[in-house]
């Protein structure tokens, strides 16, 4: 009788032991690699950091900086699928939501958005966030996974948005001939 007691706790803590509860892993593609979930493949085209949106009267500040990445989504069924919401995720784990606001964003993807059969939907999405090195999470209802597209930090447009584009034109100066 005492060998059965005995048994019956260890065979239920092996069988606990043996199965296997497989955890989903978390994929983290490259900028300008294309992330597939789904029908779904998508890609980060670019990335820019702002201080500010728009023009005058409708001048936008974030609270933060606003990122705009540029997404490229491809739809490979047959079918319309809608294209999710995607949240920016900090090396930390803060995420941050997409703005459901386009005012001033050239190119905005806008809150509600499909993508056709077999087509390509381009545009912005845009997040207010510290500056920090982020990775752009695609959200998938029927998907466990993480999957995300490295966003690396880079003020490139920031820095570009200060130089004059038009300079003032400088007179010819012309070299006299050597006689």
């Amino acid at each position: 009788m005492r060998p059965a007691l005995f048994a019956v706790p260890c065979l239920a803590m092996i069988a606990a032991g043996c199965s296997s509860v497989s955890k989903p892993s978390n994929v983290l593609y490259a900028a300008g690699d294309k992330a597939t979930i789904g029908p779904l493949a998508y890609s980060v085209t670019d990335t820019e950091v702002a201080q500010q949106l728009g023009e005058e009267p409708n001048l936008r500040t974030p609270q933060e900086r606003f990122y705009l990445i540029h997404v490229s989504v491809t739809n490979a069924s047959s079918d319309e699928e809608p294209i999710p919401t995607m949240t920016l995720v900090d090396d930390s784990g803060h995420s941050y939501t997409e703005l459901s606001d386009g005012t001033g964003v050239p190119n905005w993807l806008g809150v509600v958005r499909k993508v056709g059969p077999t087509q390509t939907e381009q545009g912005v999405v845009v997040f207010d966030a510290p500056s920090k090195h982020y990775r752009l999470r695609l959200n998938d209802p029927l998907d466990d996974r993480e999957i995300a597209i490295d966003v690396p930090l880079s003020f490139v447009h920031e820095q570009l948005r200060g130089v004059d584009t038009n300079p003032v034109p400088q007179p010819d100066l012309t070299i006299p001939a050597k006689k």
